[in-house]
């Protein structure tokens, strides 16, 4: 068994994890580093990451040892992945591609239309992960 550690979010005021320990992508990564497991890793959250910190393509890189699992959603409003957000997904899939990331990568994003349309545009536009 492989525990993941999620880092989470605490700049939108509503959101369920305001004031949580774990919204410091560095801090959660060191954690991790830390214990120097290969059964514990990080739960990359690109919607997360994206809030607290920006830059995904180099955060990614600098976690992409011990990145056991991918979340996706758009960003703002954690909305559908399509080109109403600022996080550009088929660049972070091409990043991912590069790092050699072979693992799962889960949607996590609130549907704003039509649920399963939302899914299947997520999935074409992380085919190439």
């Amino acid at each position: 068994m492989t525990v993941c550690v999620e880092h989470l979010n605490s700049h939108v005021a509503d959101h369920l994890m305001k004031g949580n320990r774990g919204n410091d992508l560095g801090r959660v990564a060191g954690l991790i580093r830390q214990v120097d497991s290969s059964r514990l890793k990080l739960l990359f959250d690109i919607y997360h990451a994206q809030i607290m910190h920006g830059e995904i393509l180099r955060r990614l890189e600098e976690c992409k040892d011990i990145i056991g699992h991918i979340h996706t959603a758009g960003n703002p409003r954690r909305g559908e992945l399509d080109n109403l957000q600022e996080i550009h997904y088929p660049t972070v899939g091409v990043m991912l591609q590069q790092m050699g990331y072979a693992g799962f990568v889960g949607h996590e994003f609130i549907p704003t239309r039509d649920a399963e349309a939302g899914i299947c545009e997520a999935i074409l536009v992380c085919e190439g992960f």
